[in-house]
């Protein structure tokens, strides 16, 4: 892979931090947010399960898009650690609020499962699942991962090493303002940056420069670009209502598609939309790990095009 070395100016900066405490969820938008092995502290700690164990998804439970989800503002700081008074919250319409207790002893729970992992995680008892079965009209539990016995690999082939909770494919996941503003040129009806749930929103770069993004420095972190950032239907879901479209995917298809980006790679039908990340520093534990928004992004290499990007 070719690979540009950039200067020491600051190629974006950091605009908002989101985290998703619950798979599927909405995200909380942090001014900052501490780093952890498997990325942002309490990103993809929760997931909700059937009645098998298997993870419900927006993909096929878009009420999920409601649920609103508050930690206290202190569990984003560096070295916090919860409390048996300390909670996440969780709303939804039409339901009570829901308290769940970080401090607690929880349950093993067998026969947890999400895309291609399975293992144990720990079970938030029957108030939670009640709740959850309740709001989605099926039986339903919640459940935390379980960091203490599981680890759930990123794939080696992109980034050997690294470990995740319940996110789809990566640890962090970057988009630009300037690309969504370039979609958003092209939509009838523009879209907000929650349809793609990134993790690190940041602007002052070209549109879709973060394609081309392989090491990164952030507050004195080492990032890489390990992946572009392939779409499921989850952009599809209006996050205000839950209700499905045919957009963005239909115009994305048109521009952001691997026949267009990557003509001469093989063909997946695939298209592409923000950076996976990884954070080289993540893996050695320490104090004073997180980014602020405000931060400025250096970029130290890039590929030479998106073909000749990983995805």
């Amino acid at each position: 892979m070719d690979r540009v070395s950039s200067s020491e100016e600051p190629t974006a900066k950091i605009s908002s931090i989101f985290i998703y405490p619950i798979k599927s969820c909405r995200g909380i938008s942090v001014s900052q947010a501490p780093i952890s092995p498997t990325g942002f502290q309490w990103d993809r700690q929760w997931l909700v399960v059937n009645s098998k164990g298997r993870a419900y998804t927006q993909r096929v439970e878009p009420k999920l898009a409601l649920v609103e989800v508050e930690l206290q503002k202190e569990a984003f700081t560096e070295g916090w650690e919860p409390t048996k008074s300390s909670y996440l919250v969780v709303r939804a319409p039409g339901m009570d609020a829901l308290k769940v207790c970080l401090g607690k002893q929880c349950a093993k729970a067998d026969g947890v499962s999400v895309w291609e992992w399975s293992g144990s995680a720990l079970d938030e008892g029957d108030e939670a699942a009640q709740w959850f079965s309740t709001y989605l009209g099926k039986p339903s539990r919640l459940v935390r991962f379980n960091a203490a016995s599981e680890t759930r690999a990123v794939d080696p082939k992109f980034a050997p090493g690294f470990k995740i909770m319940f996110s789809d494919e990566y640890p962090f996941l970057l988009i630009s303002q300037g690309s969504l503003d370039a979609l958003n040129e092209l939509l009838k009806e523009s879209v907000p940056i929650n349809r793609f749930r990134p993790n690190i929103l940041v602007d002052g770069c070209e549109p879709f420069s973060e394609d081309l993004w392989k090491d990164l420095r952030i507050n004195g972190f080492k990032f890489q670009g390990v992946k572009l950032c392939s779409r499921c239907k989850v952009p599809t879901i209006n996050q205000e209502n839950g209700i499905a479209g045919s957009e963005p995917s239909e115009t994305l298809k048109e521009f952001r598609s691997d026949k267009v980006l990557r003509p001469n790679k093989k063909q997946q039908g695939k298209v592409y939309f923000g950076q996976n990340l990884v954070c080289k520093d993540s893996l050695t534990q320490g104090k004073g790990k997180a980014i602020s928004v405000g931060d400025c992004v250096y970029v130290l290499s890039k590929a030479s095009s998106p073909a000749e990007a990983a995805a």
